[in-house]
């Protein structure tokens, strides 16, 4: 699926395999998903003066990383108005867009990968970074990201980087 375009077409299969499974909850989310990918792509037309612009692979996956985001947000405010059928909901959604990111990097491996891009950035200043560099820090760690074509959320990451810096 690294051709672009190629999350678009998926979304409507799984769109039609759910109106045919009767699954009204996940038909629902997958229509959000195609809407945000396409007012991306709209948005990225509009930008580059094209008449059609599909989207690369990292750019959907940005598309779907922010409506999970979005969804966190709105399950904590949901929470704490004591709105637990909202929050539940939009749990679900976020296991549907989930579906179509890279699988997320546990704890463990993130906290590897934290220390492996420290390494490298702590080799090419020549001294160890401290909290003043937590801009290069994260720009290393998320290009180590990027690299393994993996994900993590960027909270845990910032979380991490900080406690790392900080010892």
């Amino acid at each position: 699926m690294t051709e672009p375009g190629a999350l678009e077409v998926l979304i409507s299969k799984q769109m039609v395999t759910a109106m045919k499974a009767h699954d009204a909850e996940r038909l629902g989310t997958l229509r959000l998903i195609k809407s945000a990918l396409m007012n991306k792509a709209i948005e990225k037309r509009a930008v580059q003066k094209q008449i059609e612009a599909t989207l690369t692979q990292p750019e959907s996956e940005q598309v779907l990383a922010s409506m999970i985001k979005q969804r966190r947000d709105s399950i904590e405010q949901f929470t704490n108005g004591n709105r637990l059928d909202l929050a539940t909901k939009e749990a679900a959604e976020i296991v549907v867009i989930e579906e179509f990111l890279p699988k997320a990097l546990d704890e463990e491996g993130l906290a590897k990968l934290v220390a492996e891009a420290l390494d490298e950035l702590e080799a090419t200043l020549g001294h160890k970074p401290s909290q003043k560099e937590m801009g290069p820090a994260m720009k290393a760690v998320q290009a180590r990201l990027q690299a393994a074509g993996v994900r993590a959320d960027g909270k845990a990451v910032s979380e991490l980087v900080k406690k790392a810096l900080a010892t």
